[in-house]
């Protein structure tokens, strides 16, 4: 395992590195107020053989907190510059919520750096600017506690296992206010539905059956903007598949690396 800190524009980011330096590259983007480490079950899991690269965006985990609002296009060139700074090429690209968002935005911009996509529990556009807005507003007066509790309802749904909703209110928790803030506004800002409609590569739509945050109809309206893309449903899942059942998260990401050959 291999730690790694980029510097991009003075903001210092974290990535970590498992797996051999020359296989084929996935590189994973967590959602908004957690961090890389919802992926370690997952890449558990995972075929041997490839190039696994978890980012911390910035405001999140182990990279650096830069003054809030932060725009789409600098998360963008966060993850560009982790992948060039790693000299990562040809990569799937694993992105779950504004992960997601990061994604699609990477592929539009990058090519040459993405070969194909998962794209879990996201859209091209996702909620209003100003539902996003009154967020930020939430966590910058009374912190994340003052939005844990119905973000997390809305990311497991009534039938949520509440041992698993206390973890992941405990990771939602340590998120800190600004980071949490300023990639609010970065989502509020975002709509990517005519750009994602002009990508033409391979792509893995995952949603949750129960995730309140972004409803399946709403990941299938935007994986089917991508011509041969396929789409699967959890059941029994939420918002953070990862979080909820790494097993079958994890078979469904194996079936996709394997239909692509990325091996």
């Amino acid at each position: 395992m291999k730690q790694h800190h980029i510097i991009r524009d003075g903001v210092t980011l974290f990535a970590l590195e498992s797996g051999p330096a020359d296989g084929p590259a996935v590189v994973f983007l967590h959602g908004l107020g957690m961090d890389g480490a919802i992926w370690d079950d997952v890449v558990a899991q995972l075929p041997d053989g490839l190039r696994y690269i978890r980012l911390d965006m910035r405001g999140h985990g182990q990279s650096d907190v830069s003054p809030a609002p932060y725009s789409m296009g600098a998360l963008i060139s966060d993850c560009e510059a982790v992948c060039d700074a790693l000299n990562v090429r040809d990569a799937v690209i694993v992105g779950l919520s504004i992960g997601g968002l990061i994604a699609q935005g990477l592929a539009v911009k990058r090519l040459d750096l993405v070969r194909a996509l998962v794209l879990s529990n996201t859209a091209a556009k996702i909620g209003r600017p100003e539902i996003w807005q009154a967020r930020a507003d939430a966590v910058q007066r009374g912190g994340i506690g003052a939005i844990a509790d119905d973000t997390v309802a809305r990311w497991f749904g009534p039938r949520g296992r509440l041992e698993q909703m206390a973890a992941a209110r405990a990771r939602l928790m340590r998120c800190d206010p600004v980071g949490y803030a300023g990639c609010s506004a970065a989502i509020g800002g975002t709509d990517f539905w005519t750009p994602t409609s002009g990508l033409r590569l391979p792509c893995l739509g995952i949603a949750g059956a129960e995730d309140g945050s972004t409803p399946p109809d709403l990941v299938r309206e935007t994986t089917d903007l991508i011509p041969g893309s396929r789409f699967a449903l959890m059941r029994r899942v939420g918002h953070v598949p990862p979080l909820q059942d790494a097993q079958g998260y994890a078979a469904l990401i194996t079936q996709f690396l394997t239909e692509i050959v990325h091996g």
